[in-house]
């Protein structure tokens, strides 16, 4: 185990990253099947709803109320979260579908409808020196809007492609799995907040369990249902190179507008950090639950790709601003 360790911290790929990779190759020589499916299938429930849970530990009541007053800055991420984003999915309609197929475009604008991340939008607004408690609202409200609003978008732009049908009931379920455990979390927090904020890594280790996790049991799904021969290699290429110039695209437009709109330093890093993720954490899960019957494997696939590139070029960009603003300290 120490040597596996030491390994992963000299690696030049995050641990994190090559996980959800080989989640995906065992899952497509091992999947899951039968008895062990269906227990699985619990399992990932459960783990969703605990997920949940610490992040409603996580937020205290007065950064929200600090936050909140922004209402600008907010504005202006969520108008990007699930207005620009959306847009852009169906604008790309015809020039992407011919490339990667039905599912496949449905799966990037699936993941153009799911809220922002969590922990890395304010973890990068953090080390570029934005404003933190800013990203901390609009992160946290972009997922909550999110458990409502992105059911809704897929029922209105999704419902008509083929194989996707959503109804009350998948919405109900997400409620069920995602916004009344964060809403126990907010009520347990004087109870259990403070264990959970001097052992961080609990939720971190958490998060990052669960997203692998439910990778694998999608991609499980998938296999049984023979996604590898439904996507080439030409396919994953395309998607990669589609979702590379989304991220590129997204983050040019997030900097230059706020700019435009007299927003400080701090706060377009804020926006430019939560208006251009999207949620892998909490786009699976309800992909899961949206997509029930059809080719899950296929829809999350685009998400989960999104999803590394944006890592990997907002940690470079993050880090880049920080020591920007160091410099201009000094």
């Amino acid at each position: 185990m120490a040597v596996v360790r030491d390994w992963l911290n000299r690696s030049p790929i995050d641990g994190f990253i090559l996980a959800i990779l080989a989640a995906v190759v065992v899952a497509a020589f091992l999947p899951a099947r039968g008895d062990a499916a269906e227990v699985l299938d619990w399992v990932v429930k459960v783990a969703i709803a605990a997920l949940f849970f610490l992040y409603g530990t996580r937020l205290h009541p007065r950064e929200a109320l600090d936050g909140l007053k922004h209402w600008r800055l907010h504005a202006t991420i969520l108008t990007f979260t699930f207005v620009v984003f959306p847009l852009i999915g169906l604008a790309m309609k015809p020039l992407v579908e011919p490339l990667i197929g039905d599912d496949l475009y449905a799966g990037m604008l699936f993941l153009c409808l799911v809220p922002s991340t969590v922990q890395s939008s304010i973890a990068f607004t953090s080390i570029a020196r934005g404003n933190v408690p800013g990203a901390i609202v609009s992160a946290s409200a972009s997922n909550i809007i999110g458990v409502v609003l992105t059911p809704l978008l897929v029922v209105a732009l999704m419902s008509t492609e083929g194989g996707i049908s959503v109804d009350g009931g998948s919405i109900l379920e997400i409620l069920g799995q995602i916004l009344v455990p964060f809403i126990v979390g907010q009520l347990a927090r004087p109870w259990v907040g403070p264990f959970f904020a001097r052992h961080a890594k609990v939720t971190k280790y958490a998060d990052r369990s669960t997203i692998v996790l439910v990778v694998y049991v999608a991609f499980s799904e998938g296999v049984r249902e023979g996604i590898w021969s439904m996507v080439n290699a030409g396919q994953l290429i395309a998607v990669t190179l589609i979702s590379l110039v989304l991220v590129v695209v997204m983050l040019m437009v997030t900097r230059w507008v706020p700019q435009r709109l007299g927003f400080s330093r701090e706060d377009v890093i804020a926006i430019q950090f939560c208006g251009t993720k999207k949620s892998l954490a909490t786009g699976l899960p309800m992909a899961t639950v949206l997509f029930a019957g059809s080719t899950v494997g296929l829809i999350v696939l685009p998400l989960m790709i999104f999803h590394q590139i944006q890592l990997i070029l907002c940690s470079w960009l993050a880090t880049r601003y920080g020591r920007e603003a160091d410099a201009a300290t000094a």
